[in-house]
């Protein structure tokens, strides 16, 4: 990892660590009601790995908080700024590629904006998300080509498209220049009894 990777996967650690503990749960607790193994939350907790947005999303709803909250400082405030080039990283490619958490709000019904990069030739592939999870993109530079399900479109600068997440779905350059998209995710009801299935990957 690098320097501002290793910065981030110690912040979400400790606030994951945070979360757990004011929950009184032990570490076999969280990873049974997150469905993720307890060597990866041990190695989340310590800020020792760089886990994917699926497997942080599942921890951040079996502890009801939401994913922004596991990237943001713990201390709530009236206003929440992202200044330019502080966002969260949570996805890079081995291309260059993105994508930066930039803002987002408290649950139950959870609103993330993010920042996304694809390199040429870069794709990133989401699994369903919970049920009732909606998405929209705008592409702010080059050609996306967004697949949901069974279906695909492309879209070119300033184009935009609304679908559900909750369904498998993947984003993709196929052009010879960089793209750059905005992509704002809703979904609803997050908190400990939402029903934790599949998730980002």
């Amino acid at each position: 990892m690098d320097d501002g990777t290793a910065v981030l996967a110690s912040a979400i650690g400790a606030r994951v660590r945070q979360e757990r503990q004011a929950r009184s749960w032990t570490l076999d607790q969280l990873a049974e009601a997150a469905d993720v193994s307890r060597r990866m939350l041990i190695n989340v907790e310590r800020g020792a790995t760089n886990p994917s947005v699926g497997t942080l999303l599942r921890i951040s709803d079996a502890l009801g908080v939401g994913l922004p909250a596991l990237v943001e400082a713990p201390t709530p405030r009236a206003l929440n700024v992202t200044r330019s080039g502080t966002g969260a990283a949570l996805w890079t490619s081995p291309a260059g590629g993105s994508g930066v958490l930039v803002a987002g709000t408290a649950p139950p019904d959870v609103v993330e904006l993010w920042d996304w990069t694809l390199a040429v030739g870069d794709e990133h592939v989401s699994e369903a998300h919970a049920a009732g999870t909606k998405e929209l993109v705008q592409v702010q530079q080059g050609t996306v080509v967004v697949a949901v399900g069974e279906q695909s479109l492309t879209l070119h600068l300033g184009d935009a498209v609304a679908f559900d997440g909750d369904v498998r779905h993947s984003y993709a350059n196929p052009g010879q220049e960089p793209a750059r998209f905005s992509l704002a995710v809703f979904e609803p009801g997050v908190g400990p009894t939402t029903n934790v299935e599949a998730r980002h990957e």
